[in-house]
């Protein structure tokens, strides 16, 4: 990574888990990045949840294609929106990259972009918006429809210092 990204935390599972959370996050930086390999026993996408938030107070737009076809999809006011679109498995995962853009600032609205790659699947690109002025101190990221992110599964966030 660039000399601006600064490691706060990574986590690979040793075994099975509902989640993986981050905390007490810092508000030292201008943007967050979490960088995500995320594995599961079943087809399912990745959903984050800042600050514990349980309210329907994100929406989502996504772009995906596949080499073959493309198209998009939009969800409004989710409690758990995608935000990684394409099914992750064990036999084919995907890499994924999250920037949390200003999530200290405790004025604005919080955006966060995704770009995903799968080798056999196809890539995505995501806009989320989560509705609080609340700065980010939390990150849970799980599976959307409830499966295990299974054993293997690494999650590295950066923070990005101010220029």
């Amino acid at each position: 990574m660039a000399a601006t990204y600064e490691p706060i935390a990574t986590t690979t599972l040793g075994s099975a888990a509902a989640s993986i959370t981050f905390t007490s996050i810092s508000g030292s930086y201008t943007d967050l990045v979490l960088v995500s390999m995320p594995l599961s026993p079943a087809s399912d996408n990745l959903t984050m949840q800042f600050n514990s938030d349980t309210g329907t107070n994100n929406s989502s737009t996504i772009l995906w294609g596949n080499g073959s076809s493309a198209g998009s999809t939009r969800q409004t006011n989710t409690a758990t929106p995608y935000m990684s679109y394409y099914a992750l498995t064990n036999a084919t995962p995907s890499t994924s990259i999250f920037h949390i853009m200003n999530y200290a600032n405790t004025t604005t609205y919080k955006t966060t972009l995704v770009r995903v790659g799968n080798a056999s699947g196809g890539t995505d690109t995501e806009v989320t918006l989560w509705r609080s002025t609340s700065a980010i101190t939390s990150i849970v990221v799980k599976q959307f429809g409830g499966n295990n992110l299974s054993s293997g599964s690494t999650f590295t966030l950066y923070g990005i210092k101010a220029a």
